[in-house]
């Protein structure tokens, strides 16, 4: 099997070399750093006043971690490395939970950002002759824009369409003959679902790759996407605060996420004692970029969690991979003194046959105890046979959960459209519970 390769200098380039290259381009971050109010006070807390201080790459734990507050105390230019004049975009968090976070870029910055998404898409198995879909937001989501200038570098032809609006997503897709697609897991199976209503089967489709993000997901609910359209389903891994999407991709034997080494060096640290954390160790993703001038940032706590695979590839790439993510070290639930990661319920579900494509996990408080309602679509036949197939599949899903969570929640089952589906990054949790 023939290995596509977008820019085989670097995907394959010996490790010694890519770890010269890496102090290289190292020491040029912390030069644009220091010209930053926050990190020139920052580095001079730790003693580091010049790029030189940096003797290997060993030193880049004398480098003061960077946290998401860092980057909303410094709103909105408090991390600009280079004159205004010279950015020519930025992308900023939606602010929800507080000040928003803001990522500038130059020209450069921009061509080094579609220049990683190209190599991820090449990665996959995807080529210039392939027509690209992308269901996701443009705007101020990485997501949409990301994709979209990497595919046109690849050279395949793209079609915008953005978020939502199902019905034309498939009828742009059984036109246009759509061979690839980037959307969220969650997306894909409402899309799927929805695909009878619009009077269009999988086989009238020529749909044969997706990129699929955004959201932490399992393996099984890859598994599932490939299953029901009969495609390979590619996991990936971006934030906006690493430029968004072309961080780590997949390639074409889905052995983990190959990280691009020479725009991002990653460290893999217990996020309760900031320690390393040594390979095959799960732990908080912890990244400094290389190659962005306009906002560079050191030892940024990412929070997602993940660990590193070992061995190599059969592709031959010499960076290093990522297992899928399992989920955020703030995601975590709680529940009656157990941890539970939402990553371990919907893999349950996914395994589970008669599951359909959503499902919701909520959290409530009965007295002084917590109670977890799973709440899940079922296919329609089912709710129309005897009353004890639902009461046995309950049983068996909430037995299934207990052995996985070591808590047995209560189990809902939903007829399919029932439960809220969200176009972007699905909301998979409520929780009711009183804050105090």
């Amino acid at each position: 099997m023939s290995v596509p390769v977008w820019n085989p200098a670097v995907e394959f380039m010996e490790r010694e070399a890519l770890e010269r290259l890496q102090l290289t381009r190292l020491r040029q971050t912390v030069a644009w750093a220091l010209k930053t109010p926050f990190y020139r006070r920052r580095l001079a807390e730790v003693g580091l006043t010049h790029p030189e201080d940096l003797g290997s790459l060993r030193d880049l734990r004398k480098l003061p971690y960077t946290t998401k507050d860092d980057l909303r105390a410094a709103f909105p230019d408090g991390l600009l490395a280079v004159d205004l004049e010279r950015t020519v975009r930025l992308h900023t968090s939606s602010g929800t939970t507080g000040m928003p976070t803001v990522i500038y870029h130059t020209r450069p910055d921009l061509d080094h950002w579609t220049e990683l998404v190209a190599r991820c898409i090449v990665a996959a198995g995807a080529t210039a002759r392939d027509v690209f879909q992308n269901m996701t937001n443009y705007g101020m989501f990485t997501g949409g824009l990301g994709l979209h200038y990497g595919a046109e570098r690849v050279g395949m032809l793209v079609i915008p369409v953005s978020s939502g609006n199902t019905g034309r997503q498939i009828h742009l897709m059984r036109n246009f003959q759509t061979t690839v697609v980037h959307a969220t897991p969650s997306y894909l199976l409402h899309l799927h679902a929805a695909l009878a209503g619009e009077g269009v089967t999988v086989d009238q489709l020529r749909l044969r790759k997706a990129f699929i993000g955004a959201e932490p997901h399992s393996e099984e609910t890859r598994r599932k996407i490939e299953a029901l359209f009969g495609i390979q389903a590619y996991n990936s891994y971006g934030l906006s605060e690493m430029n968004g999407p072309g961080v780590a991709f997949e390639c074409v034997h889905q052995t983990g996420l190959h990280l691009w080494e020479d725009a991002y060096m990653l460290e893999i640290i217990d996020p309760g004692t900031l320690q390393p954390l040594p390979e095959g160790q799960t732990g908080e993703i912890v990244m400094t970029t290389l190659q962005r001038q306009a906002t560079p940032l050191l030892r940024y706590r990412t929070r997602d969690l993940s660990h590193l695979v070992s061995g190599n590839c059969p592709c031959g790439r010499t960076h290093r991979r990522l297992a899928r993510i399992k989920g955020r070290s703030d995601d975590m639930l709680i529940v009656n003194g157990v941890n539970v990661f939402p990553s371990q319920i919907e893999d349950v579900l996914m395994k589970t046959p008669e599951v359909g494509t959503n499902y919701l996990i909520q959290l409530e408080k009965r007295g002084s105890l917590d109670r977890l309602v799973v709440k899940t679509e079922i296919y329609a036949k089912l709710f129309t046979g005897d009353p004890r197939t639902l009461d046995d599949l309950r049983e068996r899903i909430g037995e299934a959960l207990r052995s996985a969570i070591l808590i047995k929640p209560t189990v809902e089952l939903h007829e399919p459209g029932s439960l809220p589906v969200s176009e972007g990054k699905a909301k998979r949790v409520v929780d009711l519970r009183p804050a105090f």
